[in-house]
Formats: structure tokens, sequence, C-alpha cells
């Protein structure tokens, strides 16, 4: 047993155990695990720290999203009100385009039929006239009956020129 290389092997792990037991290894071992699990307790507060943050963070996001969308959605339902008012407008101003351009048609018309009657009673004014100085040319003889003719002619033609 005192000849195995396993037994020396034991015997200076334990020498080894005692020198740093006596040279105070094992409390510098244990306060740098100490200072060690102080470092990974501050690192584990920080990393909840900056979780917290993150979801706080998350959540305003996501609440900025939220009424981004709630404005997207009243900006449409009012361009879609715009735009409603607006093809309300053009029906309308359409509508008293074409109602002033048919009143204008109708005027023309009424006009149109007005002069078209004037000049038909003028042109039916003229004819009765020659008929009437033909007649009265063949029923009546001589200077007398011309200058009668004549005086009758133009007061019948100053009654329609008027």
């Amino acid at each position: 047993m005192w000849n195995t290389p396993e037994f020396w092997v034991a015997v200076a792990f334990f020498v080894l155990l005692g020198i740093a037991a006596w040279m105070g290894g094992f409390k510098t071992l244990a306060n740098m695990l100490d200072k060690r699990g102080q470092r990974i307790a501050t690192e584990l507060e920080e990393a909840r720290r900056l979780s917290a943050e993150a979801r706080a963070l998350r959540d305003e996001y996501v609440a900025k999203r939220q009424a981004a969308e709630k404005e997207a959605e009243a900006i449409v339902a009012a361009a879609r009100e715009e735009a409603t008012r607006v093809a309300q407008e053009a029906h309308n101003r359409l509508a008293e385009f074409v109602a002033g351009r048919t009143a204008a048609a109708e005027a023309k018309i009424a006009q149109a039929e007005a002069q078209a009657t004037a000049e038909v009673r003028t042109a039916a004014a003229d004819a009765g006239l020659r008929a009437a100085e033909v007649i009265l040319r063949d029923r009546t003889q001589g200077e007398a009956a011309d200058a009668l003719v004549r005086s009758g002619v133009s007061q019948i033609r100053g009654a329609f020129t008027h």
C-alpha cells in the first residue's frame, strides 16, 4: 500500500489541502465564492429590473399602437364622411347646373316660339294686307280709290308694326 502511486497522490492531495487551510486558502475561496454569489445576485436583480423595463416599454408600445390604430380608423371614417359629403355636393351642383341649363333651354324655346308666333302674325298680316289691297283696288276705281287704298294700307301697316 505504501508503494502504490494512488496512495502517494492521496497523501499529496491531503498535504496540499492542509497547506491551503493553514494559509487561509479556504477563507479566500469562500470569500471569492461569496463575492461571485453577490455579483450573480446583483446581475439577477439587474436582469429583473431590465425585464420589468422591457415589459413596461412593450406595454407602452402596445398602447401606442392601439391608439394609432384607433386614430387611423377615425381618419378613415372621417375621410369616408368627407368623400360622401363631397359626392353629395357634386351631385347637388350637377343637379343645379342641369336645372339651370334646362331653364335656359326652356327660355330659349319660349323665346323662339314667341319669335315664330310674331313672324307668323306679321306674315299673316302682310298677306291679309295684300289681299285687302287687291280687293279694294278691284272694287274701287280712280284716283280717290288709290288714295283711299294707300291711306288704309299705311294705317294697317302702322297698326301691325307697333
